[in-house]
């Protein structure tokens, strides 16, 4: 059975203070214990910060971008492994913003989910279709070239093997819109499916979060669906109690 996660992309939001308050009440909201893993992924400049107020607690670190090189003439760029170094679990690649607003590619991403997993982190990959893809019935499509630039690639499984999956349409992210569950079900069904063709132990074992203006009024709905294994949650993870609504809904 795999177990849901519920990742916190706070994206670039908050300050050192608003960081302590919105992990002290998410820690408050899961002392009981919860049936999900859970992990937050603040900004990098926070991740220390982070992780201190984490200390102790069963709620997981993770990175929102990382780079496929090891260490170098870089500037700017964050190694999988200095993330490590902070105490991160999780990595999130090829968000959909990091491939409109910073052109990364599906080779790139795929570069990083290996270099991500050599370092000892848990890559989330992303992906997902715009509105005029999915418009044009290009979904599937879009989304198998997505994952086959990783699957295809040397290490690409074995890079999955502690991995994760998002789909995140693009057209439903930070718009309000969300796909409907039977939408985000048979796009999480094609991605298992695909993974499957190439190891099906994989397949059926990777877990599939959903990535797309999730709420506390819509989580259950959408996590019941037999392959969506969790959320990615984007603006909901900024606010304590909406965030542990979500959480409370993966079981």
């Amino acid at each position: 059975m795999r177990r849901p996660l519920v990742a916190g992309n706070w994206k670039m939001n908050g300050s050192s203070e608003t960081a302590q308050d919105l992990v002290a009440g998410i820690r408050k909201g899961v002392e009981a214990g919860l049936p999900a893993d859970i992990a937050i992924c603040p900004p990098f400049v926070y991740l220390t910060q982070v992780g201190g107020l984490l200390d102790g607690s069963d709620i997981a670190l993770g990175g929102q971008n990382a780079s496929q090189h090891e260490s170098g003439a870089y500037t700017g760029e964050v190694a999988p492994a200095m993330l490590v170094d902070v105490g991160c679990e999780y990595v999130i690649l090829g968000h959909s913003e990091r491939r409109s607003y910073y052109g990364e590619d599906d080779v790139l991403v795929a570069e990083k989910v290996v270099a991500a997993h050599a370092a000892g982190l848990k890559p989330i990959l992303c992906v997902g279709e715009t509105l005029e893809e999915r418009e044009a019935d290009r979904t599937e499509a879009v989304v198998a070239s997505q994952l086959d630039a990783l699957l295809e690639s040397d290490d690409g499984l074995a890079a999955l093997q502690n991995g994760v999956i998002a789909y995140e349409p693009v057209w439903a992210i930070g718009t309000g819109k969300t796909a409907t569950p039977q939408q985000a079900q048979d796009v999480h069904a094609f991605i298992r499916q695909r993974v499957a063709a190439k190891d099906a132990d994989l397949g059926a074992e990777i877990r599939i979060l959903y990535g797309g203006s999730v709420k506390g009024n819509n989580a259950a709905e959408l996590f019941a669906m037999a392959d969506i294994d969790g959320g990615l949650i984007g603006g909901a993870s900024l606010q304590a109690e909406e965030f542990l609504r979500i959480c409370r809904a993966a079981i």
